[in-house]
């Protein structure tokens, strides 16, 4: 019967507009959070600053735990994240890489019971950036961090989406050539080779 029912719903759906089955990774929860350094030193001898580039956060391994609560699909989750950082010169050669202070996690959020062969991960996505700019005493570089983080609940599901079809064919690739001096000769214009005169 149920069967028969999804089947008469997936039939209107596909005379109403193109659909396909898809295999994505959804977003069952997400919540955010921020985290403020004041300050963080680091050591760089005599090199000179550039900039400082963050990469991209992650749960330190071993760390997740996931706990009950008293609330149904709603879980305590405990983690640590750690964002790295280097400190490059102004030609983008990195001086020295670190870690900004370990950030521990203790929240609440949702996350709904399923089958035991279901798979949720938790993940987390961060943006920082300098709050003012850094400051060299001696050998020692000083700044403080904003961080913005993004925590989510994903698991890999099958949704049933509206769509227009294949994405059309790309662009052709466009082949790395050296350029050549002689190239740009071929074409320059032929200079003057005599001193102008007077015409009167």
């Amino acid at each position: 019967m149920a069967e028969t029912k999804f089947k008469e719903r997936f039939d209107v759906m596909q005379q109403q507009e193109d659909i396909d089955c898809v295999i994505v990774d959804k977003v069952f929860a997400s919540c955010q959070q921020r985290e403020c350094f004041p300050k963080i030193e680091v050591e760089i001898g005599d090199k000179t600053f550039g900039r400082i580039r963050f990469r991209p956060g992650f749960i330190v391994p071993n760390t997740l735990i996931v706990t009950d609560t008293d609330t149904p699909n709603f879980r305590r989750v405990r983690f640590t994240v750690r964002i790295p950082y280097q400190v490059l010169s102004p030609s983008g050669k990195v001086i020295t890489e670190d870690y900004l202070p370990d950030i521990l996690k203790d929240i609440i959020i949702y996350l709904p019971d399923a089958r035991d062969e279901f798979e949720f991960r938790i993940v987390v996505e961060t943006a920082s950036d300098e709050l003012s700019t850094p400051i060299k005493t001696g050998n020692t570089l000083t700044f403080p961090v904003g961080t913005f983080i993004i925590v989510k609940v994903v698991g890999t599901v099958q949704l049933l989406i509206p769509t227009y079809g294949y994405c059309p064919p790309p662009p052709e690739c466009t082949e790395f050539s050296p350029s050549d001096v002689c190239d740009d000769f071929e074409y320059a214009d032929f200079p003057d080779f005599f001193p102008p005169q007077l015409i009167g």
